[in-house]
């Protein structure tokens, strides 16, 4: 006992010796407490463990390090006990795991089937456990807590060098063999050294036998009882695989409205809305969480004063609230434009008419090509051509057509009074999102593409309703419903690691095996609902994104509110762009274009004019991309990045830092955080935080980011909770002016943090 004793304690004071060195800790009083009693390893562990997360403070942040190292030395004691492997190989037999987890049902039985015995074990030579020394505390506890393999009865299986090589071997199980185990090992460079990381949903299912891959999906609500339902019906399908949802119910009628021409029945948006907020609810997120879904409204719809902006508050009628699920509001440019229509005394006066989507088309009669019905939802402007506003007037001008009329900066009050209350309408210009997709030929000139944006507000690709086209019987007797698919869309994301991937020069190198992981994510996932399935296949619409933005402007020495910064993200942004489209574009070389290629402005050019690209090395990527194709039909949107930021070691998505310092609290942990890579030169990069930093710096950085992302942007405004309503509305105004396509959360100091869509998270 006593020799088993002095084993366990050189062995824990191995860990607190290496760290000490490596990160210049004074672990003396440490070791001086770890002497008083004998323990087991274990309980060692675990005081030494309490000691270091007690040390992370500003002055002494690298004491996270060591804390990680206890951490993983107890992950890598439970592994090897329910393995049964000495414990001191820290990693065991790879392809024993896969077997252990594949017999008990854990993996999908794919990676035994596609890989051979002798593929496994030269894939499992390439992993290396020291990289699991790359790791905070708070990024392994994540990883360890959230994603790692376990079995039915939770205990670990799973190391994290091993979660990495089972993701890059799930996503690549479909190459060409000749080729595939390098591909394997590229994508495990990238994934283990920290410069990238797949979505949630990918990080946690890939390699096993349940959920999905892909993180969020937006859809598009019929105006019909049957559409209605159906849509219920696939967001619970949805939301029970993991995903968050976006929905636009800007085609559903408004309250009054009449139903089978019998006037004044119809109930409205709201009442359908609090049918999805009990489906979020009580179909929860793989038993973890409960199901994270937006819902949209156009600002012109009639239903937007009439309880859709109070769904979320705490005041008026709970009969009419729906408080679980989030809100965005669509805007077109001439809403804001109304809103600067001011008189001598400089009130505001514009004037702005609400409408039911259903009258539009009863009393307007516009149609399109194929004869259906369009409402004012269905038309954008052009800069050269106004086809909404055009139509908007037309609609004003009709005298039978009914409609409410409000002073439009009363709407835009009613918008801030619930996002300084709630965090949210989050806001989708609708204009700017269409005029900037490299996809509006499929809707045709003037015609709208995308509707709305998803939960996060970074994804935005085309849309359309699915329709029921008819009910019969069959032979058997069976009752068949036919749908006809409408475009659900698919979000597939993935995010760089800026401040790893960076400093490292790695850009090029990283962004083609990442664009080919997520590309190949699209023909791997399982999506329940078919229409989403058949829409990823048909644009193979991507969301290359990045995080730890403001880590990378503290390792470059460079002020948020600076000139310098927003330069930078122009720059950086640029080079990202140029990499993610030559790679989809070398990616249809070897396997194909997506479907809508032809007529698309990635093949007539269009997409390079708008964003004025024209060096040497554009003109030659505009020539290669219109001769050879593109791969996929939206390729960048940068998502919210909170958690798999943190497993990265970093800061969250292209945010400003929390604090310097602050506490980390979840439903199952609380410890004390600091900003990464803290030191005396870094702190003064860090020092304004979140609520300190003027607003309109970071307005102007996400302009010149979003210059050059094809989708959209997780963009939060941090206020004070006592701003003024004239400076929230400049900052909208601002947002909208400088050419952003969302806005996300309004996070005022007076609201408690929000708990995010983690499907976002990448």
């Amino acid at each position: 006992m006593t020799v088993s004793v002095k084993t366990n304690r050189s062995l824990v004071r191995q860990v607190i010796d290496e760290a000490a060195k490596e990160y210049e800790l004074d672990t003396a009083a440490l070791k001086e407490r770890l002497d008083l009693t004998n323990r087991t390893e274990q309980e060692e562990i675990e005081l030494a463990l309490h000691e270091a997360l007690n040390h992370i403070t500003m002055d002494q942040p690298n004491w996270t390090f060591l804390a990680a190292r206890l951490y993983l030395r107890q992950l890598y004691a439970h592994a090897a006990n329910n393995r049964q492997y000495n414990q001191q190989e820290k990693y065991g037999d790879f392809y024993k795991l896969i077997r252990q987890l594949t017999d008990k049902g854990i993996y999908s039985s794919d990676l035994i089937d596609s890989y051979s015995r002798q593929e496994i074990e030269e894939a499992a030579s390439a992993i290396v456990p020291e990289r699991d020394h790359l790791f905070t505390y708070i990024g392994l506890f994540l990883l360890a807590d959230r994603y790692l393999a376990r079995d039915h009865d939770r205990n670990l299986y799973e190391l994290p060098q091993e979660r990495f090589m089972m993701v890059a071997m799930y996503l690549m199980k479909d190459e060409k063999k000749e080729k595939r185990l390098n591909l394997v090992k590229e994508a495990y460079w990238a994934l283990s050294h920290l410069y990238m990381t797949v979505a949630t949903p990918t990080l946690a299912n890939a390699g096993k036998s349940f959920g999905q891959l892909s993180s969020c999906f937006i859809d598009t609500v019929e105006d019909s009882l049957d559409g209605i339902y159906l849509n219920n019906w696939d967001t619970a399908r949805l939301s029970k695989d993991g995903g968050g949802v976006g929905l636009y119910f800007g085609k559903v009628r408004a309250l009054g409205s009449d139903i089978k021409k019998f006037k004044g029945n119809s109930s409205g948006v709201v009442p359908w809305i609090r049918l999805i907020n009990d489906t979020a609810v009580s179909v929860d997120q793989l038993g973890q969480r409960q199901g994270a879904i937006a819902v949209y409204l156009d600002v012109f719809h009639k239903d937007i004063m009439n309880g859709f902006l109070d769904l979320k508050t705490n005041n008026g009628d709970e009969r009419r609230k729906a408080h679980d699920i989030f809100t965005g509001v669509t805007v077109p440019d001439l809403f804001m434009e109304k809103l600067q229509e001011v008189d001598k005394s400089g009130r505001s006066i514009g004037e702005w008419h609400t409408f039911c989507p259903h009258e539009i088309k009863q009393i307007m009669g516009w149609k399109d090509e194929n004869g259906n019905s369009l409402g004012l939802e269905d038309f954008y402007d052009e800069k050269e051509q106004k086809y909404f506003a055009e139509k908007y007037h037309e609609a004003v001008h009709h005298p039978l057509l009914p409609r409410k009329t409000y002073r439009a900066m009363d709407i835009m009050a009613r918008i801030m009074i619930s996002q300084l209350e709630t965090g949210t309408p989050f806001l989708f210009y609708r204009d700017e999102a269409n005029r900037q997709n490299p996809n509006k030929h499929v809707a045709g000139k003037g015609r709208t593409s995308i509707y709305c944006s998803n939960l996060c507000t970074e994804i935005a690709q085309n849309m359309s309703a699915t329709a029921i086209l008819k009910e019969y019987e069959d032979e058997e007797g069976n009752v068949v419903i036919i749908r006809k698919p409408g475009d659900f869309v698919v979000c597939n994301l993935s995010s760089i690691n800026l401040a790893k991937a960076v400093p490292a020069d790695v850009l090029e190198r990283l962004i083609r095996i990442q664009v080919r992981m997520l590309d190949n994510v699209i023909d791997l996932n399982a999506i329940s609902v078919r229409q989403a399935e058949k829409t990823n296949k048909r644009y193979r619409g991507i969301g290359l994104g990045t995080f730890g933005w403001h880590h990378l402007l503290a390792l470059e020495g460079i002020h948020w509110e600076s000139e310098e910064a927003v330069q930078y993200a122009d720059t950086l942004y640029e080079d990202i762009a140029y990499y993610t489209i030559q790679s989809s574009m070398e990616l249809a070389k070897e396997k194909g274009v997506y479907r809508e290629f032809t007529g698309s402005e990635w093949e007539t050019g269009r997409y390079f004019d708008r964003k004025g690209y024209s060096s040497e090395r554009w003109n030659q990527l505009r020539a290669d991309t219109a001769k050879i194709g593109m791969r996929n039909g939206w390729l960048m949107a940068v998502a919210p990045n909170s958690s798999t930021a943190k497993i990265g070691g970093s800061t969250d998505g292209i945010d400003p830092i929390y604090s310097v310092e602050y506490a980390e609290e979840k439903k199952n942990f609380k410890f004390k955080v600091t900003a990464p890579d803290l030191d005396h030169i870094t702190y003064n990069y860090y020092r304004r935080a979140r609520h300190q930093i003027n607003q309109v710096w970071s307005i102007k950085q996400n302009a010149a980011r979003q210059r050059h992302i094809d989708q959209a942007i997780s963009f939060n405004f941090y206020v004070k909770h006592d701003i003024k309503a004239k400076d929230l509305f400049q900052l909208h105004l601002e947002a909208w002016k400088q050419g952003l396509k969302t806005t996300y959360y309004v996070r005022s100091t007076s609201q408690a943090e929000q708990e995010e869509c983690e499907a976002c998270h990448s």
